[in-house]
Order: structure tokens, then sequence, then C-alpha cells
């Protein structure tokens, strides 16, 4: 496959995500709630997870902002759930080493989040891609 076509394919992809938002909403019952928001661009997130016996058993976002935020919170809410919160963790440090340009194991399952691998060389864009990784960060480091 030419670059172009990868190229738009994984904007497709972002687009998907953007206009068909995974786990839009919140969650039933306790949950660990995080806000953040990037005040350079006003993306804004409201994350939810329900973690039990140190796994990601639900996760939801309710938010607003740039289609590459909201389509990023839509990919990692749809990737960490069913893992452990290292697994989650782990995954989120790939995520960020793939924003900042490094070279990425990609023997990792990453799934639909490749797609976001061309927002590296916005670096203006970065924080909206890691909106949603830092509040699930922040979240269960707490």
């Amino acid at each position: 496959m030419s670059f172009n076509n990868l190229d738009t394919l994984y904007r497709q992809v972002i687009m998907d995500h953007y206009k068909n938002p995974r786990n839009r909403g919140t969650v039933d019952g306790d949950s660990l709630t995080v806000d953040m928001n990037n005040p350079t661009c006003g993306d804004r997130i409201q994350l939810q997870l329900q973690i039990e016996d140190g796994k990601v058993v639900e996760a939801k976002f309710e938010g607003e902002g740039c289609s590459i935020s909201m389509s990023s919170a839509s990919m990692m809410t749809q990737a960490i759930k069913g893992k452990t919160i290292d697994e989650a963790l782990t995954m989120s440090k790939t995520f960020s080493e793939m924003m900042l340009g490094e070279d990425i194991d990609m023997d990792e399952d990453l799934g639909d989040i490749l797609s976001l691998q061309g927002v590296s060389k916005f670096p203006a864009r970065i924080k909206c891609a890691t909106l949603a990784w830092k509040a699930m960060e922040k979240g269960v480091k707490e």
C-alpha cells in the first residue's frame, strides 16, 4: 500500500472515531473520574474508569475538542478495556513515544491507535492526541 493510500486510510479511521466515538458517555456506578483540558486549543475531557481487581473493566469519556483529541479518547478507551493498570500504563508510554516520533515496539497491538502516528509531525497537535492518555495516567496513579 502506498504512503498516500495509508495516509488516507489513517485519516478515515480518525474521522470515523470522531464522528462515531466509541465509549462516549458516563459509567454507571462507582468510577474514577478525571477532568483535564488543553488550554492551548480548548480541548476538554472527562474520563471515567471503572477498575476492579487491578483491571480496567469500563472506560468512558465526555468532552469536546478537535478531531484528534476526541478520536484519540475513543481509541484509548477501546484499547484499555480489559487491560490491567500496568498494561494500560505501558500502552500509554508506547503512545507517548510514538507521538514524540520515537521507534515503537510494533509487536504491541495498538489497533486503530496507529492511525494517530502522523500527528507526531505536528508538534502543536501532540497535546491534543495525548490528552485522554494523560487523564488515564493521572487517574490510575492517584
